[in-house]
């Protein structure tokens, strides 16, 4: 931006805050932000390039981002996917829809033999193979399927119902994480209640608490921070506890740390910088504890997983050259094609704030050519992708502008 396109930006700025009534120290409360900064917005000292914090501040003021600066392209916060537009977990949603199985709570019902729990434990296997290789599509058409099943037969068998809800609530885990990524929070909140409620039924009480982490990061979506930060630190209390008193296992060391990941991830959010910080070092010493890289609860937690999301702290926290060092350090190779798309998406998030233009696209494109649906549905990508378009302008590069047109970040 310009001098006078700073200067004339900010001028707008302060129009459509003194619209609203709003005091200077209001509208940095309601974004996060200092009230020195807002000045030094309204008076064209401090740019405002980012789309996210272009619509971070243009959520502040109630307005569009187009109302804001008439030139950017569409909304892009972490709230803003349109509600009209189809999804690819569209068929999973109504299949969460209503009761899940009502013919099943007819009195005359005859009860059922035992169901094939070995066909059961390998269809919910498929169900997180999907979720991990961010194949979303083929995952919202498999949940038709595999729910109704696992739901009818918790109801109507007569033998093996802890294994029943046990395997219930792993598929539930599975629905939320999905949804997560696809920024469907709403429907996220549905499947990880539904999970813990299987799980308490199931007598396995660390699928309690993995269900748990499934609902904290509903909430860091719906950026509702206050509720998965009591959320997620009631249960890191209550294991802690728990652990005192015994020698914890390697699972409940995994879910744990992944549970200081959730805090950490919320608290960057929040830009609680020392809280976030905290957290990673938490993570950080139950992974040293752990010793290894494993997928306890589908959680990918070890220690290459805390760098991981050290990297996406970083990268919320602003210190996108300290993202980028940590990030040349990480060997993600074994992990999920899911985890490692996120990587790279980061490490491009990263470049973008640093106007590395070129490292980021090469950075997206590896993580499409990885998880192709991560990049379409990913909000934080979509929102780096249109992000690089307005910093190039006219001179976006090819390669960009057609990875735009293929994630649906051009409008």
């Amino acid at each position: 931006m310009s001098p006078e396109e700073r200067r004339a930006f900010g001028a707008r700025v302060a129009q459509l805050r003194k619209g609203r009534g709003m005091s200077q120290d209001q509208l940095a409360a309601a974004i996060n932000r200092t009230a020195s900064w807002v000045s030094q917005v309204e008076r064209g000292v401090q740019p405002v390039v980012r789309l996210d914090v272009l619509q971070l501040l243009a959520s502040g003021l109630g307005v569009s981002i187009q109302a804001l600066r008439p030139d950017a392209p569409g909304s892009t916060g972490p709230e803003s996917a349109p509600s009209d537009q189809s999804n690819d977990l569209d068929l999973a949603r109504l299949s969460l829809s209503g009761h899940p199985a009502l013919d099943a709570l007819l009195a005359d019902r005859p009860r059922e033999g035992a169901p094939d729990l070995a066909q059961l434990a390998a269809d919910v296997e498929q169900l997180w193979q999907l979720t991990h290789d961010a194949r979303f599509a083929e995952l919202s058409l498999t949940i038709t399927e595999v729910l109704p099943r696992l739901e009818r037969a918790a109801r109507t068998t007569g033998g093996g119902t802890y294994e029943i809800h046990l395997l219930l609530s792993q598929a539930y885990q599975a629905v939320a994480a999905a949804f997560v990524r696809q920024d469907e929070a709403d429907a996220a909140w549905v499947a990880a209640d539904r999970a813990i409620r299987a799980a308490e039924q199931s007598g396995q009480p660390l699928h309690v608490f993995a269900s748990i982490y499934r609902l904290a990061h509903v909430f860091v979506r719906l950026r509702r921070l206050d509720q998965a930060d009591h959320t997620a630190g009631g249960a890191v209390t209550a294991l802690r506890t728990h652990m005192s008193a015994t020698n914890p296992t390697p699972e409940t060391l995994s879910v744990l740390g992944s549970l200081h990941l959730v805090l950490a991830l919320a608290a960057a959010r929040g830009g609680q910088r020392e809280q976030a910080r905290k957290e990673i070092a938490n993570a950080r010493e139950v992974a040293a504890q752990l010793g290894e890289d494993r997928n306890d609860f589908n959680l990918e937690f070890g220690p290459t997983n805390v760098e991981i999301q050290a990297v996406s702290t970083a990268i919320d926290l602003g210190d996108a050259g300290e993202a980028l060092d940590l990030g040349q350090r990480i060997n993600a190779e074994h992990l999920s094609p899911e985890r490692r798309s996120r990587l790279l998406i980061d490490l491009g998030r990263a470049h973008a704030q640093r106007r590395h233009v070129g490292e980021a696209i090469d950075c997206l494109l590896q993580a499409e050519e990885l998880a192709p649906e991560s990049i379409r549905t990913h909000v934080a990508a979509r929102a780096t992708i249109r992000e690089l378009i307005l910093v190039a302008g006219r001179s976006a590069p090819s390669e960009l502008v057609k990875l735009a047109k293929r994630a649906n970040a051009t409008g």
